[in-house]
């Protein structure tokens, strides 16, 4: 274990990372910069005068090396299905916490499936899909429930009014598609199914101001992996609006462009969560702006409530399992609106 305020990041010169270390240091954290690239690690190093460190997943001592003194590592480097278990490979010997951004559904299901066991008995926190994707609409669908031990259904609806993806975001739906043949997947009957028919567009009834909007209806996030993986609902579904699934499907849709002094993008976004229990059904409502920089503050309010012992579970554990979901989401309230209807 070391300083309990360092915290290595692998990806930091990515669009997302950036966003981490900037969110890190900023709650009096210190991050140490590592990745594959030296090149674009001594660029970053030379603008925010922190220390870098330059790793690849193919190299352990290098890894080693990189962790080395840090008390948690947050893996931003994707394709997850490369990076994720060779960097928490590194976490468990280095004796310290896990946590990454991972959208990709089948990096996150591999670490579960891989690394339950071995962090349960050594009592280590991975905390996989900490990002926009997977670990918020977790919180959200845990913080609707309340009281519920359980759920008929969790719909998950992301009311998007664009998406510029970043080349991680291409790279990672690259593996994913490749590792699917081709097929798409939804959560039904308490498993993963895989399908070669296309997504229903459906009409989802957004809050006010966003209304009524068409939805591509099975367009599955990580959620299908971190809601099931501590809560009893055997039906998850996540939706996205045609708009933003246009703009990612496309090839030529541009990168992110920043419009503030904070290097956010002018995307908005509205989370619109629904958990049925028999005839009853409870909503939880969040908004916010750029999925890519509140990754950041979701990732940096996780990390630090590890390190001071804030959790309530540990082994490999989704977001809503091993935090407490409602005092969490109040937490980020300088960076979205939530509302929670009982």
């Amino acid at each position: 274990m070391g300083s309990d305020r360092t915290v290595a990041v692998f990806g930091a010169y990515g669009h997302t990372g950036r966003f981490v270390v900037a969110e890190l240091r900023e709650r009096g954290l210190l991050p140490v910069l590592s990745g594959r690239d030296a090149d674009k690690l001594k660029a970053l190093a030379y603008e925010t005068g922190l220390d870098a460190r330059p790793a690849s997943v193919d190299d352990p001592v290098s890894l080693d090396h990189a962790l080395a003194g840090a008390a948690a590592v947050i893996n931003c480097a994707g394709p997850f299905a490369v990076t994720a278990a060779p960097v928490i490979e590194a976490a468990l010997r280095a004796g310290i916490p896990y946590l990454d951004v991972a959208a990709e559904i089948e990096a996150n299901v591999d670490t579960f499936a891989h690394f339950a066991d071995r962090a349960r008995e050594a009592g280590a926190v991975i905390v996989p899909a900490m990002a926009f994707f997977g670990g918020f609409g977790d919180l959200l669908v845990t913080a609707a429930m309340g009281d519920w031990t359980a759920a008929d259904e969790a719909h998950v609806a992301y009311g998007l009014n664009s998406w510029h993806p970043t080349a991680g975001t291409r790279a990672a739906g690259a593996v994913s598609r490749q590792r699917r043949d081709g097929r798409r997947v939804r959560y039904t009957g308490g498993r993963l199914e895989y399908r070669h028919d296309a997504p229903p567009t459906l009409e989802w009834s957004f809050p006010d101001p966003m209304g009524p909007r068409s939805v591509i209806g099975e367009f599955t996030m990580a959620d299908v992996v971190t809601v099931p993986s501590h809560l009893p609902v055997p039906e998850v579904r996540t939706y996205m609006t045609v708009e933003a699934a246009r703009d990612i499907a496309d090839p030529d849709t541009p990168m992110p462009a920043a419009v503030d002094e904070r290097g956010r993008s002018d995307q908005t976004f509205l989370v619109d969560v629904v958990v049925r229990s028999g005839g009853a059904e409870r909503r939880a409502v969040a908004r916010g702006r750029d999925i890519y920089a509140v990754t950041a503050p979701l990732v940096a309010e996780a990390v630090d409530r590890v390190l001071t012992g804030r959790t309530e579970a540990f082994g490999v554990v989704s977001a809503g399992e091993v935090f407490d979901a409602p005092d969490f989401l109040r937490a980020l309230s300088p960076h979205i609106t939530l509302e929670l209807r009982p």
